[in-house]
């Protein structure tokens, strides 16, 4: 079995609440269900352990209404 998971760092912004948080990590596990999402609210950052690629992700998180963008990855 192929396990090519991608280390992604990415800053969002807009994060106020742990709501928020709850929605960047719900909007992950769509495109990935077996995501790992560790959010920091405090720094605004999300670091993700995921299949899927960064600009999916990102993209998704802006249609959601956060800023995104990749650090890495």
């Amino acid at each position: 079995m192929d396990e090519t998971h991608a280390e992604l760092l990415m800053r969002v912004d807009g994060m106020t609440c742990d709501g928020c948080a709850a929605a960047v990590t719900r909007t992950v596990r769509r495109i990935d269900p077996r995501a790992d999402v560790q959010v920091d609210r405090a720094a605004g950052r999300v670091a993700i352990r995921t299949d899927a690629q960064a600009l999916v992700i990102a993209d998704a998180l802006t249609k959601a209404g956060y800023a995104a963008t990749a650090m890495t990855g």
